[in-house]
Order: C-alpha cells, then sequence, then structure tokens
C-alpha cells in the first residue's frame, strides 16, 4: 500500500474505494445522470444567445427574442436547480461513504494488539481518522463526478464549437498546448506541496496530541518554553507547506487567465480579417464571435480547474491508500476458536511461556505456576520483574510466543476474545476516566446496567456516600482523564467500575501504589469485598495490603523465585524478606 501513495493514479487503489461506496451507488448513478444532463444544457445556452444576438436583434423581432430569451431563462433555472441538486448529492454520497469507511476503521483500531499503540503515535491514528477520512470524501464531493461533469462540458463545448465552425475553433485552440502543459507542471507541483502538507499535519497533530497529554509533566519541569519552540519550528514547517501550494496557484491562475485572452483576442482579430478580408456576413461573424466568447470562457474554466480537481482526487488517493494500510494491518489478536464458557470458575495455569514485547529481550523463559479457583493471590518483585506483563497475557492483550496459558483447563486463545475479556475485572495503577458522568464511567456505556444496580453496588463497596457528596452525584462531569478528581478518588470509581461488572476473574495492578493511607485503607475495604468468592490477582506495592492473600508469588527477572504465605515467606528470610524489610524500614523513615 505504501507503493500506492507513490503513484499517479492507482486503478486497484480506485476500485477499492468505489467498493465501499457500493451501498450508495444509487445516489451515484443519479450524480452521472446530472452530470450527462449538466454537460449537454450548459453549451446550449451561447449557442441560444449568439442566435439571438446575431439574427433577431438585428432584425428587430421582438416575438423571437422574447421567446428566445425565455429559452435561454429556463434553461439557467433548470442548470442552477441541477447544480445545487448535483452538489448536494454529490457531497451527500462523500459523507455517508466516510461514515462507513469511518465506522469501520474504529472498530478495527478498537481489536489492534496494544503493542499497535506502544510503536505508533496517537496523533497519526487521530489523523488517519479525521483528516485523511475527510480528503476521502472529497473524491466524491469534488472528485469524480466534478471531474466527469468537466469532461464531458469540455466535450460538449467542443462539440458545438466544432459545429458552428471548426476553423474558428482551430483559432481559439492555438493557446491550449500551453495551457495544457502549464496546468501539468501546476499538477505535479501541487501533488508534492499536498503531500508534504499532509505529512506535516499528521506531525502537528501527534505533537499537539501528546504535549497536551502530558502538560503536567511539561510544566513540572518548567519546558514551556523550549517546547513551545519546537511547536513553532513544526508549525513554521507546517506553513512553508502550504505556502508552496499557494505560489503555484498564485502563478498557475494568472497564466491561464493570460491564456484565455490571448483565445479572445486571437477570435477577435480573426473575425475582423473574415469581415474586412474574408468576405464573411457580418450577422455571421458577429453571432459567431458572441457565441464563441461564451464559450472560450466556458472551455478555459473547466481545463483551469481540472488540475485542481485531479490533484483533489490525487490527495483522495493519497489518503484513502494510508486508510486502507490502517485497515490491512494484521495487528490483532488471532482467533483459534470461538469457545463460549458461561462460567469461569478461575483456576488459572501458566506452562513453559515464553514472552517478549520485541522479540529480542525476553520477559519470560519457560514461567509456569498455578492459581487455585477462589484464591486471592499477590505478586510482588522489583521494577522489571514481569508483573504487569504476566496480567497483560491473562487479558490476552500482548501475545506470548510459546507456551500455554489456561483458564479452567481452556487454553485462553481458544477462548472468544470478547467473552474472555469480559469475565475479568482490571483496576489499573493508572486509572483512566473518559470526559462523562460518573455514571457514565462506571458502566462505560453498557445499557444493561440501570442506575439502580450501579447504586446498589456503590453501597455494598462503600462508596456510595462518597459519590453523593460530589455536585449532581452520579452525574457529576469528572473532565478529561478525570481531571476533577484526585488520584484516591478515580481509584475508588476504577473499583466500583469492576465490581459493578461482577467478573469472575479480578487483576488488580499496583492499585494502591499512589495514593494516601486514608484512600487505600478504604481501598483495602473495598478489596476484601470485590475479591470475594472470586480469583484475584493483586500486583502490590505495599506489602501491608496483601498479608492476608492466599499465596504470594515473588518474580525477579521473568521468573518466581519464592512463592507461599505472607508468614512462611518472612520465616525464609529470601527476597520476600529484603523487601518486606526494606519498606518496612522506609515507611519508619518517613513518620519519623
Amino acid at each position: 500500500m505504501n507503493n500506492a501513495k507513490n503513484k499517479s493514479w492507482d486503478s486497484k487503489l480506485f476500485r477499492r474505494i468505489l467498493v465501499v461506496s457500493k451501498p450508495h451507488f444509487k445516489l451515484l448513478l443519479y450524480g452521472i445522470l446530472l452530470t450527462v444532463l449538466l454537460a449537454f444544457l450548459s453549451p446550449l445556452r451561447p449557442y441560444i444567445i449568439g442566435k439571438l444576438v446575431g439574427q433577431y436583434v438585428r432584425l428587430s423581432d421582438e416575438e423571437s427574442l422574447l421567446f428566445g430569451s425565455l429559452i435561454v431563462v429556463a434553461i439557467l433555472i433548470v442548470e442552477s436547480i441541477m447544480l445545487i441538486a448535483l452538489s448536494y448529492l454529490s457531497s451527500d454520497l462523500g459523507q455517508r461513504v466516510v461514515k462507513d469507511l469511518r465506522d469501520q476503521l474504529f472498530k478495527h483500531i478498537t481489536k489492534l494488539k496494544l503493542r499497535y499503540f506502544d510503536q505508533n503515535p496517537i496523533g497519526m491514528l487521530v489523523t488517519r481518522s479525521v483528516s485523511d477520512m475527510e480528503t476521502i470524501s472529497e473524491i466524491f464531493s469534488q472528485g469524480i463526478l466534478v471531474i466527469l461533469g468537466d469532461l464531458l462540458k469540455l466535450a460538449g463545448v467542443l462539440s458545438f464549437m466544432f459545429f458552428i465552425n471548426w476553423k474558428l475553433t482551430l483559432i481559439v485552440l492555438i493557446p491550449i498546448p500551453i495551457l495544457i502543459i502549464s496546468t501539468n507542471i501546476f499538477k505535479k507541483a501541487i501533488k508534492i506541496s499536498f503531500q508534504e502538507v499532509r505529512k506535516q499535519i499528521s506531525v502537528l497533530n501527534s505533537f499537539v496530541q501528546e504535549h497536551i497529554s502530558g502538560m503536567n509533566i511539561v510544566q513540572i519541569f518548567s519546558r514551556e518554553g523550549i517546547e513551545a519552540e519546537k511547536f513553532s519550528k513544526i508549525n513554521n514547517a507546517h506553513k512553508k507547506a502550504h505556502i508552496k501550494g499557494i505560489m503555484a496557484y498564485s502563478i498557475f491562475f494568472p497564466v491561464v487567465e493570460i491564456l484565455s485572452a490571448s483565445s479572445i483576442a486571437l477570435l477577435v482579430l480573426y473575425c475582423i480579417w473574415s469581415i474586412s478580408y474574408g468576405g464573411v456576413d457580418y450577422a455571421t461573424v458577429t453571432t459567431e464571435m458572441l457565441s464563441f466568447i461564451l464559450y472560450v470562457n466556458m472551455l478555459f474554466r473547466p481545463i483551469r480547474m481540472l488540475a485542481d480537481r485531479f490533484n483533489t482526487l490525487q490527495m483522495g488517493m493519497v489518503g484513502s491508500a494510508r486508510v486502507f494500510e490502517l485497515l490491512d494491518s494484521k495487528e490483532y489478536i488471532n482467533q483459534n476458536s470461538n469457545l463460549n464458557p458461561k462460567i469461569f470458575n478461575g483456576s488459572i495455569s501458566f506452562k513453559d511461556v515464553y514472552f517478549s514485547y520485541d522479540e529480542k529481550k525476553p520477559i519470560f523463559n519457560g514461567l509456569t505456576f498455578d492459581v487455585k479457583a477462589g484464591q486471592t493471590v499477590a505478586i510482588v518483585g522489583p521494577t522489571g520483574a514481569g508483573k504487569t506483563s504476566l496480567i497483560n497475557l491473562i487479558s490476552r492483550y500482548y501475545e506470548f510466543q510459546k507456551g500455554s496459558i489456561k483458564i479452567d483447563d481452556f487454553d485462553i486463545r481458544n477462548i472468544d476474545l470478547d467473552i474472555l475479556r469480559s469475565k475479568i475485572g482490571v483496576v489499573l495503577q493508572d486509572v483512566f476516566l473518559f470526559n462523562t458522568t460518573i455514571f457514565k464511567n462506571i458502566t462505560i456505556g453498557d445499557l444493561n446496567i440501570s442506575r439502580e444496580d450501579v447504586i446498589k453496588a456503590a453501597k455494598k463497596v462503600g462508596v456510595h456516600e462518597f459519590i453523593n457528596q460530589l455536585p449532581k452525584g452520579y452525574d457529576f462531569e469528572v473532565k478529561e482523564r478525570g481531571g476533577l478528581l484526585s488520584s484516591g478518588q478515580r481509584q475508588i470509581i476504577a473499583f466500583l467500575r469492576a465490581y459493578v461488572y461482577q467478573p469472575q476473574l479480578l487483576i488488580l495492578d499496583e492499585a494502591t501504589s499512589s495514593i494516601d493511607s486514608l484512600s487505600e485503607e478504604f481501598i483495602q475495604n473495598a478489596t476484601q469485598e470485590i475479591t470475594k468468592s472470586r480469583t484475584s490477582i493483586i500486583i502490590a506495592h505495599r506489602l501491608s495490603t496483601i498479608q492476608n492473600a492466599d499465596s504470594i508469588l515473588v518474580m525477579d527477572k521473568g521468573k518466581i523465585v519464592e512463592q507461599g504465605k505472607h508468614i512462611d515467606l518472612l520465616k525464609n528470610k529470601g527476597q520476600y524478606y529484603e523487601l518486606y524489610q526494606n519498606q518496612f524500614i522506609s515507611e519508619q523513615s518517613v513518620v519519623v
């Protein structure tokens, strides 16, 4: 698909775009019909006007002049109505196609592996979903039908001109080769400019997206001036890309006007010569000259616009190539089969699991362990031990390379992905809340979860009173990423969100690592409630929160180095004992 971006025309890609428009093919056919009718009507007006002036005005035939004028007005009205209809229809077609394609693209993006998002900037995906999509809509609104109409209009105009006077037509067409050469140069210049503009828009979107999301880091480290300078350079490159296109337009359009004026000048000179030396009747020359002046304007305008239209079509093709490249990406979780277990008892088995993110640095080399159904298992270890990677594999956010992971003797690769994840509740350290109400953040838009269900769950977990104290209670708008709530409050919402779905397997990833002691106590009580009667895996930073776990796995460098209960591990005085002692001493020094 990358090659498609560099081709002047890619028929395979164009056919694929037409396939996308197939559900709305009737609109395309109506548009083609209107385009053909307009191509016939438009050249008819200059012919009639020439006859009116050349014959009926000279003969003072008022009745014929009035009748002819009414015909011209009627044609103008019909033509105007058809142009409005065609403009609306082509824009409507473009937006319908883009709506379908954007739905398809967003659905595809939601199915991509997390690895894809690790390797590609969010701004690029935003550009594909928004800006590139708009260029595709212009294929229909400003591309296919408009180009077809201009070409048919040119054919109609030339047909009428040759029918009226072929010699005069050849005289008028003398500047056309220069216009064609100029148009070709302009088309190439604009194509390069447009491609650079699209590239710079993607860079600009990525920079803005990243820095607005990380604005707290920018301000904490007083990087405002430096980042503003970086943005200025990117913005300047974006400006220069646009200016190149503006320069091409500012040169090309005056050239077209000069060539158009040259055609009219040649026309007038030839007509004067025909009257003076060619023995042609004055009335005939007047009629033909008036018609041809109108035809010259109709001839040059479509040729002038065709270069722009072709570039619009080309940029739509470039945008569609990028969108289809994303749609064709195979970065999604493969399904071996679609098993649908109705209930998970919750037993988990890792056997000889090998996993790495980049296939160079292994995270797990033959990891093996078992978790019994209903157990609460804690996983501890230093940073980089593989704790988070472990839960990423259970939920199939990433794919492991070798070995097997089973839940209730079902290989997770055989379980339907939506079913698997719907039965696993995850509470992350970095809680993400959407820019909507607390209620909608808890239900994530699931219409099967009522407000009564949420309130009942909130009371059971012990957060109902806290939510009711907020302005508007459950309808409180938390703003982007939950910015109006503290980290502890966001964590509480995340616990309730996991609990209200009643998962059969619960995973808590460092859920108390960055909150105050009061919130930690509250969350510990909530944890005891939501871990009842379900298998729970708790990745812990604070070892004081996992002392009652049924089993503790101590990980280091992708391996389980110790396993047992809190008291037993302390007695062994191994790595867990060292972690506990270091943390205990650290907490004591903070208190002192």
